[in-house]
């Protein structure tokens, strides 16, 4: 038993999937970035990417299965060249798209179309900026990511992000820690960035680092491992589990196959029915005929306030 089954054990929660609202496409692990914290390990080096087949038998499932939400990401999601495709299907079918777009990618030129043509589609842009200070975004980031995530997200202010359009910020603490109250942060957020550079942004979430790939090997080299996923299960909140987000998810990987989250997908933790499942295998009505697959790893997810792709889970304040 890991130690988040012992959590669930001990506190009489089953963990069973809801309702099906939101498929997540992972299309590749290739990014313009190298960041400190990704869960994905990608960057630039990186060469898994969904190929045409696969993306079109995503498209033909989103048609047919019309997700209530779309939300792409990867790597870069848009480095892939089939994001437009899956924008397009899914706006179709009328879901709420979201593209997890790393800010810096708008700054290239291949990729200076995006604020255009993501209002164009009304995505909703989740970007990551971990900080509203210099030093500690080139950190995390890399040097000069701060600087050029500002003159992105000035161009997505200007096409009506965090005004008309949804513009949301993600922030991941820096090291093994747990992030602060989310409601507390996103004010302080708002109030730097408005003050200090003229941006506004809809709000704020906040995501615990999970302690896998490249954070997980940070973790070891500095000898925090253990201390790290003892501050994650002794922080377990019950009250996160009913809004664990592998209730209501189908994440998929550049392959096509399925997980319980994009976490789990990482960890190559692929749902299973005496043969590995791929989303052509599954429907919105037999997902609940899966258990969700869980290891120490899920207890990132359920310490403290909480952590979904969606922020916290439950308010603490």
């Amino acid at each position: 038993m890991n130690r988040f089954t012992e959590q669930l054990a001990r506190h009489h929660l089953p963990l069973r999937r809801g309702p099906f609202r939101t498929l997540q496409i992972n299309v590749g692990r290739k990014c313009n970035q190298t960041c400190t914290h990704c869960h994905v390990d990608a960057g630039p080096h990186r060469t898994e990417m969904m190929d045409a087949e696969t993306a079109g038998k995503v498209a033909a499932w989103i048609i047919e299965h019309r997700p209530a939400i779309v939300d792409i990401t990867g790597g870069a999601p848009e480095l892939s060249e089939h994001f437009r495709t899956f924008v397009e299907t899914a706006r179709s079918v009328g879901a709420r798209v979201i593209d997890r777009n790393n800010l810096t990618i708008i700054e290239t030129t291949s990729h200076s179309y995006l604020p255009e043509y993501l209002a164009g589609h009304e995505v909703e842009v989740v970007a990551s900026l971990p900080c509203y200070l210099e030093e500690n975004v080139d950190g995390q980031r890399g040097n000069g990511v701060f600087a050029k995530s500002l003159r992105a997200l000035r161009k997505l202010n200007a096409v009506g992000y965090g005004t008309r359009l949804p513009l949301t910020l993600v922030y991941n603490p820096t090291g093994p820690s747990l992030p602060p109250d989310q409601a507390e942060l996103e004010a302080d957020y708002k109030h730097e960035l408005k003050e200090r550079y003229g941006i506004v942004f809809t709000r704020l979430i906040t995501i615990t680092n999970q302690p896998i790939a490249r954070f997980a090997s940070d973790l070891r080299e500095q000898g925090q491992w253990d201390a790290y996923l003892d501050l994650l299960a002794n922080s377990f909140n019950p009250d996160t589990v009913n809004g664990l987000m592998c209730r209501d998810t189908i994440s998929v990987g550049w392959r096509g196959e399925v997980y319980d989250c994009d976490f789990n997908q990482m960890l190559g933790m692929q749902l299973r029915q005496g043969r590995d499942l791929y989303l052509w295998d599954v429907t919105p009505g037999n997902l609940g005929d899966h258990s969700i697959r869980t290891a120490n790893h899920c207890l990132a997810c359920t310490a403290g306030a909480g952590s979904s792709c969606g922020g916290s889970l439950v308010t603490t304040s």
